[in-house]
């Protein structure tokens, strides 16, 4: 148990002395997040197809999937009906967007 002790202290003296001396830097967790507004990304429209068939696959299966519990009785065909519109319109916003997903939102505080 001594012998783990001094290598634990060992080891945090070594990374307080490389950070110290400019050998390890340390960054913002800010600075290691995507930035999505710097980077564009233009697909082409065989690209554009691609996703829009993947996503529109997504669509008719998440809605069967809604559709069931509906139908079994797990939510009511309200909420079911409300998740459906949602799910819709984010596929309409992508489809606005050129299939690129707006990741700038991510600012907001996330608690995980």
């Amino acid at each position: 148990m001594g012998n783990f002790k001094a290598v634990l202290v060992a080891s945090l003296l070594a990374i307080v002395f490389a950070i110290s001396f400019g050998i390890l830097s340390v960054q913002p967790v800010e600075a290691l997040t995507f930035d999505a507004e710097k980077t564009t990304v233009q697909l082409t429209e065989a690209q554009k197809r691609e996703l829009a068939t993947l996503h529109k696959d997504i669509l008719i299966k998440r809605k069967e999937v809604i559709s069931k519990y509906v139908e079994y009785g797990v939510m009511t065909e309200e909420k079911g009906k409300k998740i459906i519109s949602r799910l819709e319109k984010r596929y309409e916003k992508l489809e606005e967007n050129g299939f690129v997903p707006k990741w700038d939102k991510s600012k907001k505080k996330r608690c995980h």
